[in-house]
């Protein structure tokens, strides 16, 4: 049986190259000394349609209610 057949019935994965913008790769090791799991868990959010914009750094943030003008507070 060929080794590639057999690798792809375990699940277990592959090792392939890609070209990545060096600044890229820099940001990605200063994150992580495994930047091939952060580009496989990109992959695969991006093929299911998922996309969380920057986390905690992109939520909507609601404002507080206006302050009434002096004299229409409730006291």
């Amino acid at each position: 049986m060929d080794e590639r057949a057999v690798s792809q019935s375990k699940g277990e994965k592959e090792k392939i190259s890609i070209y990545i913008n060096s600044e890229l790769l820099e940001q990605l090791r200063h994150l992580t000394n495994d930047p091939s799991k952060v580009i496989e868990v990109a992959i695969k959010q991006w093929l299911k349609g998922e996309r969380d914009q920057d986390g905690e750094l992109s939520r909507s943030f609601g404002r507080n209610p206006a302050v009434p003008p002096r004299g229409e507070w409730n006291d």
